[in-house]
């Protein structure tokens, strides 16, 4: 039976990891995305930092979904041998923090360039990754972001069944392809299904790329969840609200958006859970 698991990145809600934590709690998600706290990015801790972190995080009863790390999201034609310590150093804080995932990219092509010109170069370093972290027990999930090689579904698809390897797999992101002018559903999703073991929940608008909601834009992702709901998915919707710029609250209906809340981050990241968590009830029913 399917079954989603909220999660959410909750360096979107403030930098302080207490008051993360406590609006996670008042919207009933336990696990956290974790990729910035108190300013800094999660791969720039050390090995002592992140369990002092994770005895702060796990004395709370939370859990870690995934590392939202910035593996890949360097130019292609940049110095990759410091990147890859920095991923042997990120599999270290994987293992720490007890999850199963490190969310990752295939790197910045030139502005201008055609992206197959540096195919080659992605899959090489990607085989480094899949050798680091060969017997690890950890996945690594390939983020669609706009600008890097796998931003279409076509190459995302080219990277996975080139690499051909059963750790490393897809987080869905739709406002990224929607951001990348790309049919999100059924395109996308059915070139990709086989894949999926991970959801990013944000949406976004064709028109400009602003993002919005989940079910506010154009991202079809009630059909997605739908369709993942039907084919018996078990995983993680991770929230990513990135509504730091959305000025349509007014517009929202009554109920996603909590009035008494102030302006900020937690009233934006109210927006965004109570927005999924409508769609889920609408698929579960």
């Amino acid at each position: 039976m399917a079954r989603f698991i909220l999660s959410a990145f909750a360096d979107e809600i403030d930098p302080d990891l207490k008051i993360q934590m406590d609006v996670l709690e008042q919207h009933g998600i336990k696990y956290i995305e974790l990729r910035g706290v108190y300013g800094k990015s999660i791969v720039q801790y050390t090995l002592e930092g992140i369990k002092d972190l994770k005895k702060k995080i796990f004395e709370r009863g939370f859990g870690i979904s995934a590392i939202g790390s910035p593996i890949g999201k360097i130019g292609i034609q940049d110095d990759f041998a410091p990147h890859l310590e920095l991923f042997r150093h990120t599999i270290e804080i994987a293992k720490i923090m007890e999850t199963n995932y490190i969310r990752m990219f295939s790197f910045y092509i030139p502005e201008e360039e055609e992206p197959g010109k540096f195919r080659d170069e992605v899959i090489s370093r990607w085989n480094k990754f899949v050798d680091e972290a060969e017997g690890t027990g950890i996945t690594l999930l390939h983020e669609n972001e706009k600008g890097i090689y796998g931003d279409t579904p076509e190459r995302c698809l080219d990277l996975f069944e080139t690499l051909d390897c059963d750790y490393v797999k897809a987080v869905y992101d739709p406002a990224n392809f929607i951001q990348c002018d790309v049919e999100t559903y059924p395109h996308a999703f059915d070139m990709l299904k086989e894949h999926i073991e991970y959801m990013h929940i944000k949406d976004a608008l064709y028109k400009d790329h602003s993002v919005v909601p989940a079910g506010y834009g154009d991202g079809r992702v009630y059909d997605i969840l739908a369709a993942l709901y039907q084919n018996d998915f078990e995983g993680f919707l991770s929230l990513e609200p990135h509504l730091g710029n959305f000025v349509g609250f007014s517009q929202l209906e009554q109920g996603i958006v909590d009035a008494d809340l102030p302006e900020g981050g937690p009233k934006q990241f109210s927006a965004a859970a109570n927005a999924l968590k409508k769609i889920i009830s609408r698929i579960e029913r």
